[in-house]
């Protein structure tokens, strides 16, 4: 097989790996819960973990290749990605998992940042929008099956199972990079931005820390204000770190284009509505329905089978239709999705999600292609990989922040409605048991219909909270994302942008 075919075939079965690890966790939350003993902050932190530190190096990642050598930074994010799955299913408690998980998302992050230069470095023209095809079809298909293989493995074999499998294609894809892929470096590379580098992934961890703890703690307490306090500082550091830096890691000066602030604002969104909620719809199914992994992966399956057959159609559409107008309307529509799976009741069937599922859905299929046109066509082709890899992030960003919030407003409200409906018991361990499925089956029955009522006021109350989210973000993407901004791209010089010259 020829080198260039190799290396496609490497590269997206690695892109393929660490996206699939984004989804195909949810299903086995609650197996991983049941044999070591996770609490609800646990469960979250396994999601959060790998999402933050992805979210944290993707930007510098690529960077750092462009220096050492892409195929030799590539193979250490495979070789970092496979010793931690080994290590996540190996795991005997949740602080180990966590901490493997966040060391999967550095190798995931060097992968992903690294895989679009080798793909571009052997394939030019028309083959290299060929391959192209194909890489966005293996990012579609890890969304798309993500659930339901995470079900399947869990069911038949354990939750260790959905990382273990990492370990020998992992293998594989390391031995094939030095044996068939080229090295290539960038010998007018800029340097790593490490003082941005540790300044942002800071913050955001001691954002998620903050929004994880403080049901827990007390939202006064000096602990929570300290952690707010430190992340807000560590930001504001970020930002002047970046305006002061002479290649910065995230050129702010770019978010004077208004589209490309409109399509950041867009990847939040949907990442922070639609995604972040995949944890707690997977909670409602298995934890409150009571379905299995495999069950709870085949429910998800309508969500995932449209969202697919939709995406191909909103490429073809971007031809033909404005692209604010499709990033609002699939905004739009992932936010009616979300509305209509709210006012869940006690005695609902997950049929009552069916309607959410197909609309919310056909949203993600349309929002996604346009979100990755707009993303790399605001700027110069030779600054697209910054811009796809700062999409990235906002991606991140979205998901981490999402589930860190969703969880402290669902336990805040789940502990509200128990404390309401039955006065004097432990509201907050009520809470935290019937979120994570652990509800003592010796509970009275009072209080136990008390903790499910719980459950589901948080859980309609986030839905809907994620519902206005997606809204808000097609409201921006309305607002902000012109058309102008993407036929005549500004040029860039040394990150600040120069407007193109208006039409005579």
């Amino acid at each position: 097989m020829d080198r260039k075919w190799v290396t496609l075939a490497v590269v997206n079965v690695a892109v393929f790996m660490l996206l699939l690890d984004i989804t195909v966790v949810n299903t086995a939350l609650p197996s991983i819960r049941e044999d070591l003993d996770a609490s609800f902050t646990d469960l979250q932190w396994v999601v959060d973990a790998y999402a933050l530190t992805l979210a944290a190096f993707v930007l510098s990642a690529g960077s750092l290749a462009d220096r050492l050598g892409r195929r030799r930074v590539f193979a250490w994010g495979l070789a970092i990605f496979t010793l931690a799955s080994g290590a996540a299913a190996l795991a005997p408690d949740p602080t180990a998992l966590n901490l493997a998980r966040a060391v999967q998302g550095i190798g995931g992050a060097v992968m992903f940042a690294v895989s679009l230069a080798l793909i571009a470095q052997e394939f030019k023209g028309k083959e290299l929008g060929m391959a192209m095809g194909l890489y966005g079809a293996t990012i579609g298909s890890a969304v798309a099956i993500g659930p339901l293989v995470g079900g399947a493995l869990t069911d038949w074999i354990g939750w260790e199972s959905v990382f273990a499998l990492n370990v020998p294609i992992g293998i594989a894809a390391i031995a094939l990079t030095y044996l068939r892929i080229a090295e290539s470096r960038d010998p007018a590379a800029r340097g790593v931005d490490w003082p941005g580098v540790a300044t942002f992934s800071m913050s955001l961890f001691l954002l998620v820390l903050a929004l994880l703890r403080g049901n827990e703690e007390g939202w006064g307490s000096t602990m929570i204000v300290g952690l707010f306090a430190g992340a807000a500082a560590l930001f504001a550091a970020f930002v002047v770190v970046e305006t002061r830096q002479q290649q910065p890691m995230l050129p702010l000066r770019l978010f004077r284009i208004p589209a490309f602030t409109g399509v950041q604002l867009a990847a939040f969104a949907i990442s922070g509505s639609m995604f972040a909620l995949f944890l707690y719809l997977t909670l409602y199914m298995q934890n409150f329905l009571g379905l299995s992994p495999l069950e709870t992966g085949l429910r998800y399956l309508p969500l995932t089978i449209v969202s697919f057959f939709v995406a191909p159609l909103a490429g073809v559409l971007l031809a033909k239709l404005p692209a604010r107008g499709m990033l609002s309307a699939g905004l739009l529509m992932a936010g009616f999705g979300l509305i209509l799976m709210a006012g869940v009741e006690q005695g609902d069937e997950w049929t009552g999600l069916l309607g959410g599922f197909i609309v919310a859905g056909a949203g993600i299929g349309l929002i996604n292609p346009v979100i990755a046109h707009v993303a790399v066509s605001v700027v110069p082709p030779e600054q697209s990989g910054m811009a796809s890899g700062i999409n990235d992030t906002f991606r991140q960003v979205g998901i981490v922040v999402g589930i860190a919030a969703y969880g402290a407003l669902f336990l805040g409200r789940s502990e509200s409605e128990i404390a309401e409906q039955a006065p004097g018991v432990d509201a907050h361990g009520l809470a935290e048991a019937v979120s994570s499925g652990s509800l003592p089956a010796t509970t009275p029955e009072p209080v136990a219909d008390a903790a499910r009522e719980g459950f589901l006021a948080g859980f309609n109350e986030i839905t809907l909270i994620g519902a206005g989210l997606a809204i808000a973000g097609a409201i921006a993407s309305l607002a902000l994302v012109r058309s102008r901004d993407m036929l005549d791209a500004p040029e860039i010089v040394d990150g600040e942008p120069i407007p193109a010259p208006a039409a005579a």
